[in-house]
């Protein structure tokens, strides 16, 4: 019987891949592994794509989690301002403390895509799972994560996640039908639009559901009553003081979220138009704030809190090695309707 060389035989006796066999294979030092696998900045970048190459080809499994989990969950937002934020962390801790567990909270200082320091970060803290909230991780940062275990999700996603990445979301497009149908019923016909930007997937489905809305009524979409805005307070402010000077200027304007509909109203108020006299608003997201306006805004609730709950149940399941019954969940929105949508005043 002849021998068998490593190359040929990179498992253990029981048949699981050691840190020492990823280093035979690799050619590297076990501690130079054990500093890729725990995350370590410390190892070249040439290095660290041969180690992760041998960890993936050959099925590196570190040590199976238990039932019970011990460890926390890591929340990465773009921006940590504003209420919303503050209401995902609210439905993420209610499960974590439930289950017993920590919850991190890191931010990618608005960019979307979190940068190398925050990535080397995570991967030394070594969380039981990362939800990426209204952010989108590159393909480098989902190979780290996967190298190590480390299951991923997207909450609110800006793209289509990939069929990997199981995400959890609103009804987005229905909301921005049913807002946009509230208004053609009051009697509105000339409606504008102040959209989030475009490569927010929850922006397109919301334009979605409103062009659904007046293309079913028969009214054409006029491009002159569509703005696009980012989300920003003067957003709404400035596009709404801009269609409020056309010729024949919009009767209602749906904003995509309750910081641009905020804005509207200043707008108005600058150009002496009463709400809902003259001008009928209606925003979405339905943060605390909106009832306490003069007059309180109709506008869609997005449950943020109940959304952040299902990520974490969610990911609780992943972290435990078991594949969730739905990886594409989307919570139903409701349009609340208070005082700021009325027919159109006689022209």
């Amino acid at each position: 019987m002849g021998l068998t060389s490593d190359a040929e035989q990179p498992r253990s006796a029981r048949g699981e891949l050691t840190i020492a066999d990823v280093a035979r294979l690799a050619g590297v030092s076990v501690p130079t592994v054990s500093k890729v696998v725990n995350g370590r900045s410390a190892v070249a970048a040439e290095t660290r794509a041969r180690v992760e190459k041998v960890m993936k080809e050959h099925g590196y499994r570190r040590s199976r989690r238990a039932t019970t989990l011990v460890g926390a969950l890591e929340v990465v937002f773009h921006e940590l301002a504003g209420i919303y934020p503050v209401e995902i962390i609210k439905g993420i801790q209610r499960v974590a403390e439930e289950e017993q567990l920590g919850v991190l909270v890191s931010e990618s200082q608005g960019r979307q895509t979190p940068n190398r320091g925050w990535i080397e970060g995570v991967l030394a803290r070594a969380p039981l799972g990362v939800i990426a909230v209204y952010s989108d991780l590159s393909a480098e940062q989902r190979s780290q994560l996967s190298a190590r275990e480390i299951p991923l999700l997207a909450l609110d996603p800006t793209g289509v996640p990939g069929d990997d990445v199981p995400s959890v979301g609103a009804t987005n497009w229905s909301g921005g039908l049913s807002a946009t149908r509230h208004l053609l019923d009051l009697g509105h016909r000339r409606i504008a639009a102040i959209t989030g930007p475009s490569w927010a997937m929850s922006s397109r489905a919301r334009l979605d559901g409103y062009r659904t809305a007046l293309e079913t009524a028969g009214i054409p979409v006029d491009p002159t009553l569509v703005r696009q805005g980012s989300y920003e307070l003067s957003d709404g402010a400035r596009h709404a003081a801009d269609l409020l000077r056309l010729a024949d200027p919009p009767t209602a304007i749906f904003a995509f979220n309750d910081g641009m509909a905020i804005g509207v109203y200043h707008a108005a108020s600058e150009a002496g138009r009463r709400i809902p006299d003259d001008l009928s608003v209606v925003g979405f997201d339905d943060f605390p704030p909106a009832q306490w306006l003069a007059p309180p805004m109709t506008t869609v609730h997005q449950p943020m809190r109940q959304m952040g709950e299902a990520a974490a149940r969610m990911m609780v399941e992943l972290a435990r090695g078991a594949t969730p019954e739905v990886t594409r969940l989307e919570v139903p929105t409701q349009l609340v309707v208070r005082a700021s949508t009325a027919p159109p005043a006689v022209r």
